[in-house]
């Protein structure tokens, strides 16, 4: 480690790591490996290119890529200006860019040509009506008024496109048609020296109870803070004091990506990531790259361990893909309930950030009790977009996430119970679905199980566990086993079996709940 004081800008980070341990892998895709010099070295050029177009500090910048290199280099280019790096999902429908880039007054997007097989042209022209009559930098559209340049990392014929790409050092400032050439090296050194941990990195948009996303603001010294503790996190995880390579199955445009991406220029240690998101493709890069870990949902997990080419597979390096739980926040934990996972309002962890747990009427809970946790400090979002502080944070500067948690006394872990939402109310009873669900999985007969509440006509709810067998499975016996761990209103009045592939996730990983409740009521499971 490095006796430096601490770099609190992402930007700082990078040329720490890039000084320090230039020739370490730092992102290995199945086509491309970059090392921390690299990557400084690319994001250099982009982030001189992006000077050039008069991308400057503050400027919101939209990145539509995939899990990649390109992704990478970008993102560090707009970070290390000082810029507001605004991710777009690759899974959105042609509406939901529209959406993301007019509420996040996108000014300039940045994208391939290709993500995956969308032709991202198609797709920008079915998100922005008007945008085929437009010449390249200089769009004007109601759709998204203050979009005035979409940048394709590759040739387009598409006459509203600029193309660009990360040129060599020996393109010439500002020599190109569109005023986008480079400036020289000593001027983005001198923009480095402006940016600050107090100016706004990052906006990550998150579903919730408002018909839009909201997006979620953090500056660099939040997101720096945040994720310095990433690495001991995940060596941890992989039970290993080697430096980690990880499978990292979080994409870059939400929380998880963002989290592995920044806390891995913290200390020496490798990202693996698929473009897209397959077990086969993830098993064949885990194998080849001597993987030591995997960071991910337990759906994914779940594929990887299902998928028939599993038991054949060498890997010995990643003994917890192997034979770790399925969920990895439930990795040494005294009850039944995981490891708080954290928020993307506390920039992905808690290291940094005022804690409190309080009861309905606001006071604080004792040790081992569950309350709802509240959040404020450095370590917390600086706020919504859009939103006035007020709307968001109460009077004295807590943010009140809805989640139910409780501590034990001498631990700092936060453990967490679920959403107030989602707690189960049988017969008057709350049952957190989360310690049903640890039971139950505790079985070696069952490789998966999701627990919900239905309505019933009598109850108010009933507890139902949807289960995935690891083997021949007997729903009597799992039931009355089930009787001897649980109190008798926690244990599930009904049992559905069904497997892997008959459980909906959303495209991030996570369980579909509303979708899976669905499919229960209407006889679609059973």
């Amino acid at each position: 480690m490095s006796a430096d004081p601490q770099p609190l800008t992402i930007g700082g980070l990078l040329l720490r790591a890039a000084r320090e341990r230039a020739e370490h892998e730092y992102v290995v895709t199945p086509t491309d490996r970059l090392t921390y010099a690299e990557a400084e070295r690319r994001s250099a050029v982009a982030a001189r290119r992006l000077l050039g177009a008069g991308v400057g500090k503050g400027a919101r910048v939209g990145l539509f890529f995939t899990n990649d290199t390109e992704w990478i280099t970008w993102w560090l280019a707009v970070s290390r200006i000082g810029a507001l790096a605004v991710p777009l999902s690759t899974l959105y429908a042609p509406a939901e860019i529209g959406k993301v880039l007019r509420l996040a007054d996108v000014g300039l997007l940045v994208a391939p040509t290709r993500v995956l097989r969308i032709d991202v042209a198609e797709r920008l022209e079915a998100a922005l009506g008007g945008l085929a009559g437009q010449r390249a930098g200089r769009l004007a559209l109601p759709a998204a008024p203050y979009l005035r340049r979409v940048a394709l990392t590759g040739p387009s014929d598409r006459p509203w496109a600029t193309s660009w790409d990360v040129p060599g050092e020996d393109d010439v400032p500002g020599q190109d048609g569109e005023g986008a050439g480079l400036v020289p090296p000593e001027v983005l050194a001198a923009v480095e020296n402006e940016v600050t941990p107090a100016d706004l990195a990052i906006m990550i948009h998150t579903s919730g109870s408002t018909a839009d996303p909201k997006g979620v603001l953090h500056t660099h010294g939040t997101i720096v803070r945040q994720t310095s503790t990433w690495p001991a996190a995940v060596r941890s995880i992989a039970g290993t004091g080697m430096a980690p390579r990880i499978l990292c199955a979080m994409p870059f445009f939400w929380i998880g990506g963002i989290l592995a991406a920044t806390g891995a220029l913290h200390e020496p240690a490798t990202l693996l990531v698929l473009p897209r998101l397959e077990a086969g493709g993830g098993l064949d890069l885990a194998e080849r790259e001597r993987a030591n870990g995997v960071v991910g949902w337990p759906a994914f997990t779940q594929q990887l361990r299902e998928h028939p080419t599993f038991p054949s597979r060498d890997l010995s390096s990643a003994p917890m893909l192997t034979d770790g739980p399925l969920d990895l926040a439930m990795k040494d934990v005294p009850d039944s309930f995981p490891i708080h996972r954290s928020l993307t309002e506390s920039g992905g962890g808690f290291a940094f950030t005022d804690i409190a747990i309080v009861d309905e009427a606001g006071n604080p809970v004792p040790a081992g009790e569950t309350g709802e946790l509240l959040i404020r400090g450095v370590g917390a979002m600086a706020g919504y977009n859009k939103r006035e502080r007020a709307d968001v944070f109460d009077a004295d500067g807590w943010y009140h996430t809805g989640d139910r948690v409780y501590r034990l006394a001498g631990d700092p872990r936060l453990f967490y119970v679920g959403r107030a939402t989602e707690l189960i109310k049988a017969a008057g009873a709350n049952v957190s679905p989360l310690e049903v669900q640890a039971v139950v999985e505790s079985f070696d007969d069952v490789a998966q199980c999701v627990v919900l509440g239905l309505e019933h006509p009598s109850r108010g709810e009933e507890v139902c566990a949807v289960v995935v067998a690891a083997g021949g499975l007997d729903l009597e016996s799992l039931a009355s086993r089930a009787r001897e761990q649980l109190s008798s209103y926690k244990v599930p009045t009904r049992w559905i079996l069904a497997t892997s592939a008959q459980i909906p996730t959303l495209p991030s990983g996570k369980l579909n709940r509303r979708l899976l409740q669905s499919l229960i009521t209407d006889g679609t499971l059973k």
